[in-house]
């Protein structure tokens, strides 16, 4: 079990696969990139195995996340995906992509084992794609979509960040648009994970004004906290239902008093927060033929000190020194 000083229990894994993108989001990274991690700094797949192995045998994970930078760069990806998929216990298993790659991919992934899909999708308007991602590539996501939801990886989730100025206005067209191809649109308030640090909190389009949007057009119903558990989305019933549309308000709402995450970065470290300052390394211990039973215990005692909160909801909040690119979403 992984435990903290709160009482919190994780049980769901976040796992980065690389650090690499090929979009260069204004929210997340600067134009020319990154620095990216060296290959021998990455953790190969059988170690990535071996970890998720560990995490859900002795320490009561149940659901496993892929993430990047976007995972579907990562060479090995549908092998992985295999080889958790026959875990016993077996973990639910979902990917955050940024849908690309999902046209090609989406069919394999489904055969090895892959749940659902999660798809970072800004704005309906191509033009305004090209500026938010600063590529052309609006069509290979729409395409990736469609791939995933014909596939089976249900339910597909479509994740939106709003920017001002770009598309604080697209709100109620994208909650139609989900509902028409019957995808769960999640809104998602920008964090400050930009390499660059031009985040601003008195700027960001919040929870409240993405609802009051919405309600031009649609009548929510809010779900509840008995349905919405430890989910970091607070769900509305749209006209009634079945479609529903979720908020993460990380910033102005934050939820970390019933987080159930723990996290392993592309170079093997734990991170017990998308926001921590700290991090245990776990590569080291890997690549020192430590047993399962030491790595669990020194994933352990970094889960034991994991902080109350991430501090988001203090103004004076300090971003994080490494970019959400190279520690996953």
């Amino acid at each position: 079990m992984l435990i903290d000083t709160y009482g919190r229990v994780a049980t769901d894994l976040r796992v980065s696969l690389t650090d690499r993108c090929n979009l260069r989001c204004t929210y997340c990274m600067p134009e020319e990139g990154l620095e990216w991690l060296a290959k021998p700094d990455l953790l190969n797949d059988d170690e990535i195995v071996r970890l998720i192995d560990i995490a859900v045998t002795t320490l009561g994970i149940e659901e496993v996340r892929f993430t990047g930078g976007e995972p579907l760069l990562r060479p090995g990806l549908v092998g992985i995906v295999e080889q958790v998929a026959a875990l016993d216990p077996r973990p639910q298993m979902s990917l955050t992509t940024n849908g690309i790659g999902l046209k090609r991919t989406a069919a394999a992934l489904k055969a090895a084992g892959l749940d659902r899909v999660n798809v970072s999708l800004d704005t309906l308007r191509p033009d305004v794609f090209k500026t938010l991602t600063r590529r052309d590539r609006h069509k290979d996501v729409i395409e990736g979509l469609h791939a995933a939801r014909d596939a089976g990886l249900t339910p597909v989730k479509v994740n939106s960040v709003l920017m001002p100025g770009l598309n604080d206005d697209e709100a109620p067209d994208l909650l139609a648009w989900a509902v028409e191809h019957d995808y769960e649109l999640r809104f998602i308030e920008q964090m400050p994970l930009d390499a660059q640090h031009g985040w601003k909190r008195d700027g960001m389009i919040t929870a409240g004004d993405i609802l009051t949007s919405l309600r031009t057009r649609f009548e929510l119903t809010e779900e509840g906290e008995e349905k919405r558990g430890s989910a970091p989305a607070e769900r509305w019933l749209v006209d009634g239902g079945p479609h529903n549309v979720g908020v993460i308000a990380s910033v102005t709402r934050p939820f970390c008093a019933a987080c159930d995450r723990t996290r392993l970065t592309a170079d093997g470290q734990v991170r017990t927060c998308l926001f921590a300052r700290e991090e245990t390394d776990l590569r080291e211990a890997l690549r020192s033929d430590a047993s399962d039973e030491e790595i669990a215990r020194i994933w352990r005692e970094a889960m034991w000190g994991k902080k109350a909160g991430a501090g988001l909801d203090d103004p004076t909040f300090v971003q994080p020194g490494r970019p959400m690119s190279a520690i996953g979403g």
